[in-house]
């Protein structure tokens, strides 16, 4: 989320760029990290598709929509599953359950997107998206867990550092939309795709091993 239609539009355009890299770099040396390489395609998009919101002035059409999509019910099953596929083996025991959490967490957003309509609207410099989550602490809690919680746990220092990152920025982003003073995801979202450009590139510098981990 940004300030504006012109500061998503550019963000979105450049965190796409990283994650067209990203996927190339990954399906030339780590297939198995495509998922992860392929997060910043998904923020960048979502970054194009708030533009879209932006000149719609909010309200509830398909964009509002797919904007929902990938930021509720997605992105908490995505990342864990993401993870999982490139942990070291004894860092799998300990995924596991937060893919599961991941799991349910999207299935109770994907419920409640069927069920309910997603509104944007306007607020100062940031866009606001109300939908009367039901449960929404526990729900924020799943969320967390399953995305910064299995990036802190996935045993690569690129991916901890991704997760300490993520979890400072939700931190931060949320204080200033609260205040309505503006909205600095889209930043928060460029940096993290940086550091996970850095991670593809190291990874492609690492052997793997027959089960296509780390050694």
């Amino acid at each position: 989320m940004c300030w504006s239609a012109t500061a998503d539009l550019v963000a979105g355009s450049a965190i796409t760029a990283v994650g067209v890299a990203c996927v190339a770099r990954a399906a030339r040396t780590r297939p198995r990290a495509l998922p992860l390489a392929a997060l910043p395609l998904l923020l960048g998009a979502h970054q194009i598709i708030e533009a879209v919101i932006w000149n719609d002035n909010g309200g509830r059409g398909p964009a509002v929509l797919a904007w929902a999509v990938i930021a509720l019910p997605l992105l908490p099953f995505w990342v864990p599953a993401g993870v999982l596929c490139v942990a070291r083996p004894e860092a799998r025991r300990r995924l596991w359950p937060l893919l599961a959490c991941g799991l349910v967490t999207s299935a109770a957003l994907a419920y409640t997107l069927a069920t309910r309509t997603v509104t944007a609207t306007v607020r100062g410099h940031t866009m606001a998206y109300e939908i009367g989550l039901p449960h929404a602490g526990l729900l924020v809690a799943g969320y967390l867990l399953a995305t910064i919680g299995s990036l802190l746990l996935s045993g690569e220092a690129g991916l901890v550092l991704l997760g300490g990152l993520a979890g400072i920025a939700a931190a931060v982003c949320a204080a200033l939309w609260r205040w309505e003073f503006v909205s600095t995801w889209c930043a928060a979202a460029a940096v993290c795709s940086l550091v996970l450009f850095a991670w593809t590139r190291r990874a492609a510098a690492t052997p793997t091993n027959s089960s296509g981990g780390p050694p």
